[in-house]
């Protein structure tokens, strides 16, 4: 399980569904690449508890909250954040999900990233994520691989959205 990240300007890029699933095909067979161009990131398994690792900065936490959807914030924005496509499918669980997040969003979860503190989301939740992975795993160990994410997120989405691009996600199974 992998959440592929792909910036592209947006003029690059369709707004459609199955465009974009062949686009992200084709980026993905070339990962290591455009990893190293700056352009692409991605992240192995442990992308719902990242996600659930920034929200806990704005009480936005998986599973919390009054049961109405809020708005999306500065959080929510770089593993989930975005739309679906045109043209997403309604009637099944599309192959591979896609998100498309605009160019704002993208600058908006490069701020997030810039300012929010690694140390102080850990305090928070390291404990949680680290008693969820089972007895082989130590917080130290834990603590760098996600460490590790959050820096790699962090450059992807400040170079991302200096050149003013849209990020598209696609979760591979």
């Amino acid at each position: 399980m992998h959440l592929h990240l792909r910036a592209a300007a947006e003029s690059d890029i369709r707004d459609d569904h199955d465009w974009l699933a062949a686009f992200m095909g084709a980026a993905w067979d070339v990962i290591e690449v455009e990893h190293a161009a700056g352009v692409a990131d991605a992240i192995e398994k442990d992308y719902g508890r990242l996600d659930e690792l920034y929200r806990t900065e704005t009480g936005t936490e998986t599973g919390t909250g009054t049961g109405t959807e809020p708005a999306a914030s500065d959080a929510e924005l770089p593993v989930f954040g975005g739309r679906q496509p045109a043209g997403a499918p309604t009637d099944r669980y599309p192959d591979p999900p896609l998100i498309l997040l605009e160019p704002a969003g993208v600058a908006r979860a490069a701020a997030f990233l810039a300012t929010v503190s690694f140390d102080a989301l850990w305090a928070r939740l390291g404990g949680r994520i680290v008693s969820s992975m089972g007895p082989d795993w130590d917080d130290a160990t834990v603590r760098e691989m996600y460490e590790t994410h959050h820096r790699s997120l962090r450059g992807f989405y400040e170079r991302a959205a200096a050149a003013g691009h849209a990020v598209i996600k696609a979760g591979w199974f």
